[in-house]
């Protein structure tokens, strides 16, 4: 009597979708959708609350790395590695979209196959955009068209600076990984220009940060027009994710070091 059960290699093949324009669309919006592009959309909002606000800008602030269980230390350090795990799922998943056309973020030049020549040019960028990004900040600030920011209001507890280091790094993964080698690649491949591309890139890294006021939002459109322009010299993410949390570092654990101490410093 013949057996009724089919063998394994009876059974029909799944074919991958082939990856049409269409479909590549649709993947960066999702993408975006549950990452920056959101983030994008709740800084705008934010900022039409500011400027609707009875206070002036300079008077309000934008608070980045605060306590998310205050007077409880531990639980609170359980929340903020929580976030900052969970913040990196989106490049998790560019990653896992990028293997179905048989690729990885090797592709985006996100890997240790270069780590010194990468920590030299990270070192480099840090030096010459983090002291004009300063700059840029205090005078917005100055001129009352950016919020006050406070980096870190987190408690003065053992695992603040390391906390505050970490999530320089996380902001500089998901930002460098989705807005620069993910967008640009798969603008890329939609047929969008260059300067297109370069335009929209810089243009939702300066929406996600328009929060902290027309400082922030000009300061990081203009560091995302750089980033990309070193991106194409350099085919690489991950010297600009170096560069970005030397500079985040410096900024959080500065102000945590400086806060109250120098009368220049905005608190």
């Amino acid at each position: 009597m013949a057996s009724t059960t089919s063998s394994s290699t009876d059974a029909p093949s799944i074919v991958p979708a082939r990856l049409t324009r269409r479909l590549l669309g649709w993947e960066l919006v999702i993408v975006l959708a549950l990452s920056l592009g959101a983030n994008g959309v709740s800084a705008v909002i934010s900022f039409i609350g500011s400027l609707t606000a009875p206070a002036k800008l300079s008077s309000q602030t934008a608070q980045l790395n605060g306590s998310l269980a205050p007077g409880r230390p531990w639980l609170d350090l359980s929340w903020q590695l929580f976030g900052i795990a969970t913040a990196l799922v989106p490049v998790v998943l560019v990653g896992h979209l990028l293997l179905r056309e048989n690729s990885s973020l090797r592709a985006l030049g996100f890997d240790l196959t270069r780590r010194l020549d990468d920590l030299g040019k990270g070192f480099l960028v840090a030096a010459c955009i983090g002291g004009t990004g300063l700059a840029l900040y205090l005078g917005a600030h100055a001129a009352g068209v950016s919020l006050t920011v406070v980096p870190s209001s987190l408690p003065d507890v053992w695992w603040r600076i390391p906390v505050l280091i970490l999530s320089a790094a996380q902001n500089a993964v998901v930002e460098e990984v989705i807005v620069v080698g993910y967008l640009l690649r798969r603008l890329d491949q939609l047929g969008w220009s260059w300067p297109a591309a370069v335009a929209a890139s810089a243009l939702l890294r300066g929406s996600y940060h328009l929060y902290q006021g027309v400082g922030g939002f000009v300061g990081n459109l203009a560091m995302g027009l750089i980033f990309c322009l070193l991106y194409r010299r350099w085919r690489r993410v991950a010297p600009l994710a170096l560069a970005h949390t030397l500079i985040d570092t410096v900024a959080f654990v500065g102000y945590v070091l400086l806060a109250g101490h120098v009368s220049w410093l905005p608190t």
